[in-house]
C-alpha cells in the first residue's frame, strides 16, 4: 500500500487532549502535521451547513505537533462503510474539495 501523500483526505487521531480531526493533509514532517479540516465531532453539522449553503465556521487550517499525533489514517472505505469524503458527497451532492 502506498504512503499517505499530501492533499489526501485523512483522519488524524490526537491525544492530550483526545481529538479526531478529519480533513486534507497539507504537509507532514518530523515537526508535525498541517491539515485543513474539521473536528470529527462536527461532521454532521458541517454536512448540514454545506447542504443548506450556509457558512461553517469550524473549518480550520491547523498544525498538530508530532508529540500529539497518535495516528494518521487515509480516509478510505472499509467493507460496507464508505469513506467520510464519500459520505459527504452522497449527503450533499458536492465534492469535498469544493467545501474546504
Amino acid at each position: 500500500m502506498p504512503k499517505i501523500q499530501e492533499n489526501e483526505n485523512v483522519v488524524i487521531v490526537l491525544h492530550s487532549p483526545r481529538e479526531k480531526f478529519w480533513g486534507v493533509l497539507r504537509e507532514l514532517s518530523a515537526a508535525g502535521a498541517y491539515a485543513r479540516g474539521i473536528d470529527l465531532n462536527a461532521f454532521d453539522e458541517f454536512i448540514r451547513a454545506v447542504r443548506n449553503n450556509e457558512h461553517f465556521y469550524g473549518v480550520t487550517e491547523a498544525f498538530f505537533p508530532m508529540w500529539r499525533v497518535e495516528k494518521i489514517s487515509r480516509d478510505e472505505s472499509s467493507a460496507d462503510i464508505p469513506a467520510m469524503s464519500e459520505q459527504f458527497e452522497e449527503r450533499t451532492g458536492k465534492k469535498i474539495e469544493d467545501a474546504w
